[in-house]
């Protein structure tokens, strides 16, 4: 586990007055349980996690302590930055290509409907 959350989830538990057997309760969990979160002694789920900062009523952020931290952008390299704008280029080629049928349809109709206008009229 984290011991910065750890430290953060007995700190924030202290501050709002809870105990930890009121934790473990409301956790469906036992104290013994309950007190290796705390003492970072155990691994815990992203569940658990979720249900601490609801009973806690702490944003998850704020219990990962991320406020805190700088956390930097990964760079591409070039052949990732290649790489992804081929399948820009390629995605939009196709679209061209989509569009330019959907364009030949619509034309396809529009001289159907015209042909079909002609005929009617000239029943008339």
């Amino acid at each position: 586990m984290n011991n910065v959350l750890s430290k953060n989830i007995k700190k924030h538990r202290e501050l709002k007055g809870y105990s930890q057997e009121y934790m473990a309760h409301e956790l469906k969990i036992s104290q013994p349980s309950y007190a290796k979160i705390e003492n970072d002694s155990t691994q815990i789920t992203v569940d658990r996690l979720s249900n601490i900062s609801k009973i806690l009523d702490v944003d998850i952020i704020e219990l990962l302590d991320l406020n805190k931290q700088t956390i930097y952008n990964q760079s591409f390299s070039d052949y990732s930055q290649n790489q992804n704008f081929q399948e820009i280029h390629n995605l939009h080629q196709e679209n061209k290509e989509i569009f330019k049928e959907l364009l030949k349809a619509k034309d396809e109709q529009i001289e159907l409907l015209k042909e079909q206008l002609a005929l009617l009229t000239k029943r008339k």
